[in-house]
């Protein structure tokens, strides 16, 4: 089944119109009943409308539903109906077309021939027809449910993986920095200790050998207690403290966190190119969790983010729209924006955040160009 369905994939959907609108115009071709010019007409310009189906699907199916009155169940009718439910979430307009289907498909033509098909009959046939025109909804529904659920469980892996590999990089990074308090708090008072006591020995000692040896042990221990620093600070700096090993990026990777973002996003605004190293840090990553935010709580929202400065004071405003689809319950530490805050806060800064009246969402920052 599922062979079937990737070679039908793969048909291109131009190939797949035009053999429905030859396949409606055949079945047109058996069945119609009216063929004067008007009717013949008419059922030809609903078979062609098939070609424009996914692109116009409810003036598509306007246009079959003079086929139904013209043959008793209309092939044209049924792939507009399917087409239409495929495309659209409005449960009111389906059932709306479903009765104008079984309407036009149990209304006898011409009009003048109703009183010898009779009440009874006639109400025999739309119930007919009115289960009929269901089927193709029932199928194009379950199909776009279909779609959806696909869509939702990629997303859904997605997160998980994401969830995944920052899971790994906190735990590693606890360790590291773990280590780093290990070697700064036993192992340097340990060497600070050899380096005083061979200090104290090479002042002391009166023996020109003990003092050389002395003197060596200080130089060795000195020299071990810079390295050491230098890697405590390495360790903290990939444990998540103040420095890191990798570049710290900066306004000028703005754009390029908008591109990659997974969301359309307007980037506008800039600041002036004195803002410190730290300002723009928070700037960057502020706009990288809001966007983070609106691609996992926000699907399909348009988000806008402006670089701004009000007085002595820069900031970043990110603003996205309401979500197009219903937002998945995705796993989180829920520590985004509470971060952020703290961020802000040793920065002398302040950010707010909360929905727009649009149904949206607005997370704002402003932060002393020169913190630090």
């Amino acid at each position: 089944m599922n062979r079937a369905r990737e070679l039908w994939q793969r048909v291109p959907a131009p190939v797949v119109d035009i053999v429905l609108v030859a396949v409606a115009a055949v079945d047109v071709w058996l069945n119609l009943w009216d063929n004067t010019r008007l009717g013949v007409a008419l059922a030809a310009v609903g078979c062609a409308a098939l070609a424009f189906r996914r692109r116009f699907p409810l003036g598509v199916f306007v246009l079959t539903l003079p086929v139904a009155l013209m043959q008793d169940v209309a092939l044209a009718v049924l792939v507009a109906l399917f087409t239409l439910a495929e495309r659209s979430r409005s449960r009111r307009l389906l059932a709306v077309c479903v009765a104008l289907a079984a309407v036009a498909s149990s209304t006898p033509w011409p009009l003048a021939s109703l009183t010898e098909v009779g009440r009874t009959m006639t109400l025999v046939i739309f119930v007919y027809n009115l289960a009929t025109a269901v089927v193709p909804v029932l199928f194009g529904q379950l199909v776009q449910a279909q779609r959806d659920l696909a869509r939702r469980l990629f997303e859904i892996e997605e997160a998980r993986e994401h969830e995944r590999a920052l899971h790994a990089q906190a735990v590693l990074a606890r360790e590291r920095a773990q280590l780093a308090r290990e070697m700064h708090d036993v192992v340097s008072h340990q060497v600070s200790l050899i380096a005083v006591r061979a200090g104290a020995l090479q002042v002391a000692a009166k023996d020109s050998d003990a003092k050389e040896a002395a003197r060596t042990i200080r130089s060795l221990s000195v020299t071990t207690l810079d390295e050491l620093r230098t890697m405590v600070t390495l360790l903290r700096a990939s444990g998540g403290h103040a420095t890191e090993l990798t570049p710290q990026p900066t306004l000028a990777d703005l754009r390029k966190l908008v591109e990659s973002s997974g969301t359309h996003t307007e980037l506008t605004g800039e600041l002036p190119p004195t803002v410190g190293t730290p300002a723009q840090r928070a700037l960057y990553r502020t706009v990288q969790e809001a966007l983070t935010n609106v691609r996992k709580h926000a699907p399909g929202a348009d988000a806008r983010v402006e670089l701004w400065q009000d007085g002595d004071d820069v900031g970043v405003t990110v603003t996205n729209t309401a979500p197009t689809r219903p937002s998945l319950s995705l796993p989180g530490s829920q520590q985004g924006l509470a971060g952020l805050r703290e961020r802000a806060d040793i920065l002398h800064g302040t950010l707010e955040s909360g929905p727009t009246a649009e149904g949206g969402y607005r997370v704002r920052l402003r932060i002393p160009p020169s913190a630090d």
